[in-house]
């Protein structure tokens, strides 16, 4: 995939530098770098799987602390 065709797009574009800041955040804990292109094709799938997934898992711990600060 070239990169600019995404063709997923952010529901709050706003967000776009703060997730793009939880990206770099998760991929050097994770000891993966990040292709300054943006092209994933020369990694494996364990690479880019474990960082969408820990993403993910980073996503889910902001959005439940935040839920229980409005309660």
């Amino acid at each position: 995939m070239a990169s600019g065709s995404r063709s997923n797009n952010l529901v709050v574009p706003q967000a776009n530098a703060a997730l793009q800041q939880l990206k770099l955040e998760a991929a050097q804990e994770l000891g993966v770098t990040i292709p300054a292109d943006g092209y994933y094709g020369n990694y494996t799938s364990r690479e880019t799987g474990s960082l969408g997934g820990y993403i993910t898992k980073r996503l889910v711990q902001i959005a439940e602390q935040q839920l229980a600060g409005r309660q």
